[in-house]
Order: C-alpha cells, then sequence, then structure tokens
C-alpha cells in the first residue's frame, strides 16, 4: 500500500471534502482530507492505480492538483 499528500487547491468546506474521499473511494484508494492545510492524504494499491489517475480524479471533482 502506497500513500501520498497532494496539495490541492480550491477545497473550502464539508462538501469538497465529502467530494474527494467519495472519488477516491469509487477508485478503491481511501483518503483522509485536511481543509486547514489544504492537503489530501491518499493511501491506494499502486499495482491497481497510478499516481496520475489519482490527481485526475482530483480535477474531474473541479479542484487543481498543485
Amino acid at each position: 500500500m502506497n500513500q501520498v499528500t497532494l496539495l490541492v487547491n480550491g477545497m473550502s468546506c464539508m462538501h469538497c471534502v465529502n467530494s474527494i474521499e467519495g472519488a477516491m473511494k469509487a477508485l478503491g484508494a481511501n483518503a483522509k482530507v485536511n481543509l486547514a492545510d489544504g492537503t489530501v492524504t491518499v493511501a491506494y494499491d499502486s499495482g491497481k492505480l497510478s499516481l496520475q489517475s489519482i490527481k485526475e480524479a482530483i480535477e474531474d471533482q473541479g479542484y487543481e492538483v498543485a
């Protein structure tokens, strides 16, 4: 299991948290959003998911991965 912390711009509320965490769950990854730091920590199986697919899923929710 790999873990990465990404800086994500545009998050400000619980809707943002639910949107990103839900998108990660749909991919088969676990995410923890920290609104105060503007980060998303994602635990994922690198044999099943790429870092690029995680970034794209976050961006598809309307946020910018820095």
